[in-house]
C-alpha cells in the first residue's frame, strides 16, 4: 500500500513546465491527514486561495486531504525526497519522528492555555524548531498550525486517575514522547497511523486513542468510544511544509506568493481550530459522549520521567522552563 502510494504521488508530483514558452504553469500538491471538514482545510484552501491570486493562476494548488497520499510519516519522507510539494505535518506523528527538537511540543501538559501556546509558537522557540525542520526534511517552513488540545478517550471507563488507565490500550502518535507520556501514565502506549485508528477501535485493536473534539467529530469516534476525560494535556502544534526541491525550481516572484500564501494560512486555519472546537463538543453531548472534568494534578505528577528523559533531545531543561515561564 505504501508503495502504491508513493506512485500516486510521484506520478503527479510538482512543478511541471508548460511547452508554452509564453506561460509556465505549476501545479503544486498539498497533503494533509485531516477530512475536508477539518480546520486543515481551511487553512489548505487560504493557502491555495492566496497564492492563486498573487500568481494571476499560473500556480494552482491541488488539495489532498484524509492520508489520500499516505500517513504523516509517509508525506514528511515524500517532502525531503520532493515527490510532493506540501504538507501539513503535526508535531507529534509528522515532524517529532524526523525533528528530534519537535518533540518539545509534544511534553504533556507544557502549555496552559491557546494564548501561551500561540506566544511559543509565534516566538523564538517556534522559529528556532522551525529551521530544525527545515534542515531535516530538506523543506520550507511556510507556518505553524494548530491541531487542537487533546484529551484521553475510551469505550472501557471514564478515566479520572492515572489508575484508571491501567491496561488501556491508547492509540498515540509516532511521537517518542507521547509514547513514553501514556506508558508513564499507566496505559499501553499503541502507535498508529491515523488512517487505522478507527477500524482498530471497532476491532478492539485498541481501547481508546488522545484527540481533540473536532477530530472525535470529524472522522466519527463518537460511534465507536463513550467517555472523554478533559486532560488537556496536550496543545498540537502542526507545521504547514514546502519541499525545497520544489521550492528551488519556482521564479522568485512565485517564491514569495508561496510565503505570502503560508503566512495568510495560519490565522485562517488557527481560527477555524478555535471555532470549530466549540462547536464540536456542542455536537458530542448531542450525540451522547460522556465528557468527564478531572484534576490533572495527579496526571502531572506521574510524567516528572517524562521530561527527564527527553529534555536534552528537546533542548534540555532550560528550554523547557523557558516554554513554561513565556
Amino acid at each position: 500500500m505504501k508503495i502504491l502510494k508513493y506512485v500516486l504521488a510521484l506520478s503527479i508530483t510538482v512543478t511541471m513546465f508548460n511547452s508554452n514558452i509564453f506561460a509556465a504553469d505549476y501545479v503544486l500538491k498539498l497533503a494533509h491527514n485531516g477530512p475536508e471538514q477539518h480546520p486543515f482545510q481551511n487553512g489548505a484552501e487560504r493557502f491555495q486561495q492566496v497564492i492563486e491570486e498573487e500568481t494571476d493562476g499560473a500556480v494552482t494548488v491541488q488539495i489532498f486531504p484524509g492520508e489520500q497520499l499516505g500517513s504523516e510519516e509517509d508525506t514528511s519522507q515524500m517532502i525531503k525526497q520532493g515527490t510532493i510539494a506540501c504538507a501539513v505535518e503535526s508535531a507529534g506523528g509528522g515532524l517529532a519522528p524526523f525533528v528530534s527538537s519537535a518533540d518539545l511540543f509534544n511534553l504533556p501538559f507544557l502549555f496552559r492555555d491557546v494564548p501561551h501556546f500561540y506566544r511559543v509558537l509565534d516566538g523564538p522557540v517556534g522559529d528556532f524548531i522551525a529551521r530544525d525542520v527545515e534542515e531535516n526534511l530538506d523543506a520550507v517552513f511556510l507556518g505553524w498550525w494548530f491541531s487542537g488540545i487533546r484529551n484521553e478517550w475510551n469505550g472501557k471507563r471514564p478515566v479520572m486517575t492515572p489508575e484508571d488507565l491501567k491496561g488501556l490500550k491508547i492509540r498515540v502518535m509516532g511521537s517518542p514522547v507521547l509514547i513514553d507520556t501514556f506508558n508513564a501514565l499507566g496505559a499501553q502506549a499503541t502507535p498508529m497511523s491515523w488512517g487505522e485508528v478507527y477500524t482498530s477501535l471497532q476491532q478492539g485493536v485498541i481501547d481508546g486513542a488522545e484527540t481533540d473534539h473536532v477530530d472525535l467529530l470529524v472522522e466519527k469516534f463518537y460511534e465507536v468510544t463513550k467517555h472523554v476525560s478533559l486532560t488537556g494535556h496536550l496543545y498540537l502544534a502542526a507545521g504547514l511544509i514546502c519541499s525545497k526541491k520544489v521550492y528551488d525550481k519556482l521564479p522568485a516572484n512565485y517564491k514569495i506568493a508561496l510565503l505570502h500564501a503560508g503566512q495568510a494560512s495560519v490565522q485562517t486555519q488557527r481560527d477555524a481550530m478555535e471555532i470549530m472546537t466549540g462547536d464540536a463538543l456542542a455536537e458530542l453531548k448531542k450525540k451522547g459522549l460522556k465528557f468527564y472534568s478531572v484534576d490533572v494534578a495527579p496526571f502531572q505528577a506521574k510524567v516528572g520521567a517524562v521530561y527527564r528523559k527527553n529534555a536534552e533531545k528537546v533542548g534540555g531543561m532550560n528550554v523547557i522552563e523557558l516554554v513554561s515561564k513565556q
